[in-house]
């Protein structure tokens, strides 16, 4: 992803993802995020339902940073197993 034209808000990880869960503290501003999972894959919703362990779009563990510029307050995670780690970083345009 090319992210000429953006700057960059901060970093957040949340290791806690047994529950349908948001987007740590979002920083004022930011329209995109970079998602990347380690560990277990995690499953992700922004269409108002929580994504449960098997139901929603999957982040796989150890893929490449995934770019998200939704709805950022919408989106919801959660781990398929114990032990995901979500990790985030937040973007503005310049």
């Amino acid at each position: 992803m090319n992210l000429i034209g953006f700057k960059s808000l901060g970093y957040a990880q949340d290791t806690t993802i047994s529950a349908a869960t948001a987007l740590p503290t979002i920083p004022a501003g930011a329209s995109l995020v970079l998602l990347q999972v380690t560990g277990k894959d995690v499953r992700w919703r922004d269409d108002g339902t929580d994504p449960t362990a098997s139901i929603g779009m999957i982040l796989n563990a150890d893929a490449d940073p995934y770019p998200y510029s939704g709805d950022l307050s919408a989106i919801r995670f959660i781990e398929t197993a114990a032990s995901a780690v979500l990790n985030v970083a937040y973007y503005a345009p310049r």
